[in-house]
């Protein structure tokens, strides 16, 4: 008997990955740490669409489990366990494609829809009893009803307030995210928060009677990006009082009780300059009294965007423990800490996570990772031991016939400052050959490279190229005053710690200086565009998104006012030379490297006039350029795009690089 034979034959990471590697999202443990439900996304293989259900998996013997499907939808998402953990609740679209809340019992059965929602719901809350939920949905009171005789015509679009758009989102006008509860047995949902603002992150107090939410009150709410802690009583008809409970803070990003519903755990921001969601700390908030600060800046803690990514977990437990989820310097940790200030470190680091889910008694955690090499993996953490088990393996086959690249971190001393860079290798790396470099710069400019798997990257790297990732200055993670570092300086600093960092690896003899790319997306897309337009040792660029005129973008950008003024330190009325000399499309006369740009049309945040201007501009004075078109896709193209205008954006930045720096 003769054993079988092991395939050994490998290939580099095509484009092709979008519709081969598997997503895991939206972890939820039961409440007595016994199983998990989480959402698994794939697309399928013959209409390239994209589907989700909801799985799950046991946490017993971690090694034996196997997910189950327990939903049969094909865009599900978002699961909660009740309190009680016998229901679960989770968000499916209904006929009308608005996304509602379904609910279906633990042990099995059918599903049943429980809210009519006119809007889409983005999240949900349970109640202490598991009677009821709360959540937030989109409220436009100008929307016809579906199949109303006139929901088919077309319609004009007003705008009132300067936040009448929303990239992913679209039109927004007077619609705004508000509060409701509804009753788990059935019946009517019932509106608890209106006005013209939005409420969201419903979170319910021990005893049921009170829900704190964050919200966007503040007489300045349409030019800033400030927000403020709020809590309601539930018991009352109609639309009650709120209280404010975050006096001295500018911004609330996530909100926890603590056991005798007395007090707050929040993650905010004391400043003023609209930034607070990329470096928050923890406070504890109690009427009448000031924040009390828990944390300092060396740990970020995790927040998302409501209606755009989930807030992971913060936990106040009765032993006194506060866990939630942090980040530092591009690395992601399940963190504790209490009313004393004192952090530790549970578990994590050498990876990044957006997700953070708690049993009842706060000693097991559940959480997805991204590592720079596997991309989604589901996590049953030890809250104890701080041991972490890896649940799910959907990706490992395909990355063992594709073997990612390889990882190297290194910082470098700029000015005073320590500036972080990752560097992929080839996994058939050979130091006696010599490798083109591509410097990949992310977006914000307040974002960060982690610890994680980046398709771009990946993509680059293990077809033959050397790919820097850096963080410069502005990056968030490391810190207040390195983030706030680039603010107002946009092109000046931020672009000498990139030059410096490719200075640094371009020196090692395995790589060949005279073939330098440059790719970057939104900020990172500004910045690649204005490398080319600066510095000619670069000999092709692949520019994403980019915003290449400061003074359009101000007027036409979702957030152009609340971003830019804070960003680049002006307006078009009063500093417009200062806008003009800050934008990549003045110095288009300068750029030699042949450039690709791509761009999504539907994009709010960097809209393709951006792109279109600097391409006519770089056409018109005879560069080699082109641009690439993805027709309704917003600013989380490559992220959450349809997966074959995915594949296309890096079939073409491969390609792009493959033309002009492969010899």
């Amino acid at each position: 008997m003769t054993s079988p034979v092991v395939s050994t034959v490998t290939s580099p990471l095509s484009p092709q990955m979008v519709r081969c590697l598997k997503g895991v999202s939206d972890p939820a443990i039961s409440p007595d740490g016994k199983q998990v439900a989480f959402t698994y996304s794939w697309v399928d293989a013959e209409s390239l669409e994209s589907h989700s259900r909801i799985r799950m998996v046991q946490t017993g013997e971690v090694d034996k489990a196997e997910a189950v499907d327990f939903t049969q939808g094909s865009r599900d998402g978002s699961p909660k366990f009740s309190r009680d953990g016998r229901t679960l609740a989770f968000l499916r679209p209904d006929a009308n494609s608005v996304r509602q809340i379904w609910t279906m019992p633990v042990g099995g059965g059918e599903a049943r829809q429980l809210t009519r929602a006119t809007g889409n719901v983005i999240e949900l809350a349970w109640a202490p009893d598991s009677a009821s939920l709360a959540y937030s949905a989109d409220t436009d009171p100008d929307r016809p009803e579906p199949n109303s005789p006139d929901s088919d015509l077309p319609r004009v679009s007003v705008a009132r307030r300067i936040k009448y758009r929303y990239d992913g989102l679209g039109w927004r006008g007077d619609a705004h995210f508000h509060l409701y509860v509804v009753d788990v047995e059935g019946g009517e949902s019932r509106q608890i928060t209106d006005g013209d603002w939005d409420d969201v992150l419903p979170t319910w107090s021990p005893d049921g009677q009170r829900i704190a939410f964050v919200s966007q009150r503040k007489e300045d709410r349409d030019f800033t990006s400030k927000s403020e802690a709020y809590v309601i009583p539930v018991g009352q008809e109609g639309i009650s009082p709120t209280e404010n409970w975050s006096a001295g803070l500018d911004t609330v990003g996530a909100l926890a009780w603590n056991p005798d519903g007395k007090r707050l755990l929040a993650a905010g921001s004391p400043s003023d300059n609209g930034l607070g969601l990329w470096q928050s700390w923890l406070y504890v908030l109690e009427p009448g009294k000031e924040p009390q600060v828990l944390t300092d800046d060396s740990v970020r803690p995790t927040l998302g965007i409501p209606a755009v990514s989930p807030t992971p977990e913060m936990r106040w437990q009765e032993d006194g423990r506060i866990i939630f989820m942090g980040e530092s310097r591009g690395e992601s940790f399940i963190l504790e800490t209490d009313t004393t200030g004192e952090t530790r470190s549970v578990a994590g680091g050498g990876m990044q996570s957006p997700t953070l889910s708690l049993d009842s008694d706060g000693s097991v955690a559940v959480l997805i990772t991204n590592s720079s090499d596997s991309p989604a993996d589901l996590q049953v953490t030890d809250l104890k031991s701080g041991s972490m088990r890896q649940v799910t393996h959907y990706n490992r086959e395909y990355l063992q016939e594709h073997p990612p690249a390889r990882l190297e971190k290194f910082r470098l001393n700029r000015e005073g400052l320590e500036i972080e860079c990752r560097l992929y290798f080839p996994p058939s790396f050979d130091s006696s050959s010599q490798y083109p470099l591509v410097l990949e710069i992310h977006g914000g400019p307040n974002g960060s490279f982690y610890d994680s798997f980046v398709p771009v990257q990946q993509l680059l790297a293990t077809n033959g190229y050397l790919v820097l990732a850096v963080n410069p200055r502005g990056s968030s993670t490391y810190g207040e005053d390195f983030m706030t570092a680039v603010l107002d300086d946009w092109g000046g600093e931020d672009y000498l710690d990139l030059m410096a960092a490719v200075d640094e690896v371009a020196a090692r003899p395995y790589v060949d200086d005279a073939r330098l790319g440059v790719h970057g997306y939104s900020y990172g897309g500004f910045m690649s565009s204005w490398i080319v337009g600066q510095n000619r040792k670069f000999g092709a660029a692949v520019v994403g998104a980019p915003c290449t005129d400061l003074v359009g973008m101000y007027g036409t950008s979702d957030i152009g006012v609340s971003f830019g003024e804070v960003q680049w330190g002006g307006t078009p009325v009063k500093d417009l030379q200062k806008l003009v000399d800050r934008s990549p499309i003045t110095y288009a006369s300068r750029v030699e490297a042949p450039v690709l740009l791509l761009h999504g049309e539907s994009d709010a945040r960097c809209p393709i006039a951006q792109s279109e201007a600097y391409f006519v501009q770089l056409k018109r004075l005879g560069k080699t350029v082109e641009m690439v078109r993805f027709p309704g896709s917003s600013h989380s193209l490559p992220r959450q795009g349809h997966p074959r205008l995915r594949e296309e954006y890096l079939e073409r930045t491969l390609g792009w690089f493959d033309r002009y720096l492969q010899r």
